[in-house]
């Protein structure tokens, strides 16, 4: 028998989900019903039932469980042991995404990847070009913020963006205690920095919270949500910012969060990766480190 199919049926075992058990060992769904549906085959048992949330294992799946858990696990304990003995590869890893993003959270995240010797090429970008370099062979793993639709590319929802409406502190004392009184018309006359003239963050925060269109125009833009941060923070406006950004600032005091919604926007990050190419030990290491070390938080 295949030991790979065996280490998918545990994978689906312990997931509960075909989907959640593919985006685990970084392959597709397909692949997985397909391995499992062979080894249904080979031992002649039914091994998972389906419904809406998932699969539930039978009978004879918890036992074929319990004998293969442990020997599974023994051989994966080995082998991370000696993949952490040698360098994970010659090749970098080519890496697109947000640049603040890649900045803030994901170049940390992969430090201790580097410290074993992972080389990494890392180029910031638009969703759209990311992911034509990733089908073109340029990009090995790409975080987009749109969902990927493309053949060929498979995508893991990683970590939620909320966004939050901040400024400066001296702000909190010049705007109204509720700020969203009247559809946020209070902060009609507030300068706003932002990273495009079109407003796409301001306005998707506008139109989800107050059910309208920002009215104003940029009094700064700047191509850069740091930029933007900067601007906020030294008092040049308000802004709309993911939380990740501002987390900081926020904990020193240097700005505040004018308005906190029942609701408020949230955006995935998605980690899309090509087909195949989790099969490369140093594609999957960052795969992995990504899911645990930004996702995971």
């Amino acid at each position: 028998m295949n030991l790979e199919l065996l280490r998918t049926f545990l994978a689906v075992h312990r997931a509960g989900s075909f989907t959640r058990a593919a985006a685990a060992l970084g392959v597709s769904q397909p692949t997985v019903t397909a391995q499992i549906r062979t080894l249904e085959k080979e031992l002649g048992r039914q091994l998972f039932v389906r419904h809406p949330g998932g699969v539930s294992p039978t009978g004879p799946a918890d036992q074929l469980a319990r004998r293969v858990a442990p020997h599974l696990d023994g051989l994966a304990a080995v082998v991370e042991t000696e993949v952490r003995r040698r360098p994970l590869s010659e090749q970098p890893v080519h890496l697109g995404g947000p640049a603040e993003l890649l900045a803030a959270r994901v170049l940390p995240a992969l430090a201790p990847l580097v410290d074993r010797g992972l080389r990494l090429r890392v180029v910031p970008g638009l969703p759209e070009p990311l992911l034509d370099g990733l089908l073109a062979g340029r990009h090995d793993l790409v975080l987009c913020t749109v969902p990927p639709r493309r053949r060929g590319v498979s995508a893991t929802p990683l970590v939620d963006e909320e966004f939050l409406l901040v400024g400066h502190p001296d702000w909190v004392d010049r705007l109204p205690g509720d700020v969203a009184a009247d559809g946020g018309a209070a902060l009609d006359d507030v300068p706003v920095v932002a990273y495009a003239e079109e407003l796409p963050i301001v306005r998707r925060y506008w139109l989800t919270v107050f059910e309208r269109r920002p009215p104003m125009r940029a009094a700064v833009v700047v191509p850069d949500l740091r930029a933007v941060l900067s601007a906020v923070t030294a008092g040049a406006g308000i802004s709309v910012l993911p939380d990740y950004l501002v987390s900081g600032a926020l904990a020193r005091g240097e700005l505040a969060v004018l308005h906190r919604p029942e609701l408020p926007p949230l955006n995935t990050v998605h980690l899309a990766v090509r087909a195949g190419t989790l099969a490369l030990p140093h594609v999957r290491a960052v795969h992995e480190r990504l899911l645990a070390g930004v996702g995971g938080r």
